[in-house]
């Protein structure tokens, strides 16, 4: 499955969030198993870490990914491009700019949701990354507004800004982001939702793709979205419960009725083969099973699933025999 920029806007019908710790290559894979079309993307990877670090560790996908986007983080506009000239050999057709993340790393780092204070800068920020980009498609992913701002002023202000580089696709978190008072994990659910909001912004710019995201644990709760935006984006509930999100998602979303959802059985031993080949490369085996613990979400012998993985994936010589001691229990269950 060769990504290819034109599916994008079809395939951001659902997205996966960028998650950091948690949307790696092994991840990605897997919710692939799940859904031929819904778009994922990487954890955020800083703009100066692509320029000093290994292009291949940071950026390295396979095509059995699909596609793929990669969001990266940054505010400093030559730095952005450089990175993004570094990536063009790793054929991501999104690249995607953080302006969401609350995290006192990002901040410290005068990036993520603090930038929302500075649209002229962002604008500064993706006017470079298109510049650089020979055949990806530069997005943004924001919030709607940080601290003492009034989304409903600078949230309009700030997509016009930016929208006037050429950028075409947003990424809205319905929440306010708080520098100050709140963590990270607070800031992804005590600011409250405001969907009326994002949704007037596609009023507002009827000829943008906009994406909203934030507390949408269900596709049922996706679709009243799609009526009126372009696309959902689900991030916990998607790696929490790859099956009913992202199982159902071809048919629900996609539209496709003759689609055989793909069972998490198979979606478990279809990995297989990556495992296999990661565990000769010396890739523990916890590495790539942290992220199928909620495969069985909902189920019984779920919590005998996660039980075997976590307390065996992590020892030495832990292997596929391990993983389908789990699912043998589970289709006991099942029986």
């Amino acid at each position: 499955m060769s990504p290819n920029a034109s599916d994008l806007p079809r395939a951001a019908r659902l997205s996966v969030a960028p998650m950091m710790d948690w949307t790696d290559r092994h991840c990605r894979l897997f919710h692939r198993q799940f859904s031929k079309h819904a778009l994922l993307y990487t954890e955020m990877v800083t703009a100066q870490a692509i320029r000093h670090g290994d292009p291949e560790r940071l950026l390295g996908k396979s095509p059995d990914e699909g596609l793929v986007a990669l969001q990266i983080g940054g505010s400093e506009p030559e730095v952005l491009a450089e990175a993004v000239r570094l990536a063009e050999p790793f054929d991501y057709p999104e690249i995607n700019l953080n302006v969401g993340c609350p995290s006192d790393r990002v901040q410290s780092g005068a990036f993520g949701a603090c930038l929302m204070r500075d649209p002229g800068l962002v604008a500064e920020c993706v006017a470079a990354m298109r510049s650089a980009a020979r055949s990806a498609e530069i997005t943004v992913k924001c919030r709607i507004g940080v601290d003492e701002q009034d989304p409903h002023t600078v949230l309009p202000e700030f997509i016009a800004r930016v929208a006037a580089t050429g950028v075409g696709r947003f990424q809205i978190h319905a929440r306010k982001a708080w520098l100050q008072g709140l963590s990270p994990k607070e800031n992804r659910d005590i600011p409250p939702l405001d969907y009326p909001l994002v949704h007037q912004m596609k009023s507002y710019f009827p000829a943008l793709h906009i994406s909203i995201n934030g507390g949408i644990t269900s596709l049922e709760a996706a679709q009243p979205h799609l009526e009126s935006l372009d696309g959902v984006m689900i991030g916990r509930a998607a790696y929490h419960e790859p099956a009913a999100i992202l199982g159902a998602a071809d048919r629900v979303i996609f539209g496709e009725d003759s689609a055989q959802e793909r069972s998490a059985e198979d979606a478990v031993r279809a990995m297989y083969p990556h495992m296999e080949r990661e565990l000769m490369r010396g890739t523990r085996l916890n590495q790539m099973t942290r992220h199928m613990l909620g495969a069985f979400a909902g189920r019984r012998g779920a919590r005998h699933w996660r039980r075997v993985l976590s307390e065996g994936a992590h020892l030495d010589g832990a292997g596929i025999v391990l993983i389908e001691r789990a699912l043998s229990e589970v289709e006991r269950r099942a029986a």
